[in-house]
């Protein structure tokens, strides 16, 4: 299948739908009621422990304005939160292209709607192979796949997305929405699309050295083997 190469996009993005599912959640406090205040009618996806986070900080702001990814795709959780937001749905959400007509349809095929901004950070790997006696088992379970879906289709699509991977960004992107009436420029997006690639790529490059340097042998000790 062809790639059809993109010839139009729109400078100011605004913001209507937004995707939040952070492991590191500081910031949150003050982000979320800032979008909120510059834009009252934002709809806001969220996930599991983020979703009660900001749920707690909104209160009854919440109300309309916050629903469960699993409630948007139709699709539950499944247990341990081991598939949460891989679905059809949301990555329509956060690849479609405004000018492409298939892509409009498809949402309208699909009862979906365009995501304008995904805040995503991933599962503490770091952290977690840091402790003293983790096993590879450990390391494992802390291997992230929907966060870094998730930053690499909103940064690819930076025509229209906002991929915010960065707490300390968020004053920056409050700023941002607010000198631009709730939208987010192309220049913007743009410096956000490779931060978020630095890292992703970070992120692949730890777990790699990991698995590098952590012999066979002591993984294996982690299970039972059956034959």
């Amino acid at each position: 299948m062809s790639i059809i190469e993109v010839n139009r996009t729109d400078d100011r993005v605004f913001i209507k739908h937004l995707l939040v599912s952070v492991s590191d959640k500081r910031g949150l406090e003050d982000f979320i009621p800032g979008l909120l205040d510059i834009q009252p009618a934002i709809k806001i996806f969220s996930t599991g422990g983020t979703f009660s986070r900001i749920r707690e900080i909104l209160g009854d702001r919440a109300d309309g304005r916050l629903m469960q990814v699993s409630d948007y795709t139709g699709q539950p959780e499944t247990r341990g939160g081991l598939v949460k937001t891989l679905d059809f749905k949301i990555y329509l959400g956060l690849l479609t292209e405004t000018y492409n007509d298939s892509h409009q349809a498809d949402l309208k095929r699909t009862g979906g709607v365009p995501i304008d901004m995904v805040v995503v950070n991933l599962y503490p790997f770091k952290e977690t192979i840091g402790r003293q006696g983790v096993t590879p088992e450990q390391a494992r379970g802390n291997i992230d796949i929907g966060g870094p879906c998730m930053i690499r289709a909103s940064a690819k699509n930076f025509l229209r997305v906002a991929p915010v991977t960065d707490p300390d960004d968020y004053p920056f992107i409050i700023n941002e929405m607010q000198q631009n009436n709730n939208r987010i420029s192309f220049s913007f997006r743009y410096q956000l699309a490779q931060k978020a690639f630095r890292h992703t790529a970070d992120y692949d490059r730890m777990i790699a050295d990991y698995l590098n340097r952590t012999p066979f042998d002591a993984v294996k000790t982690c299970y039972r083997i059956d034959d």
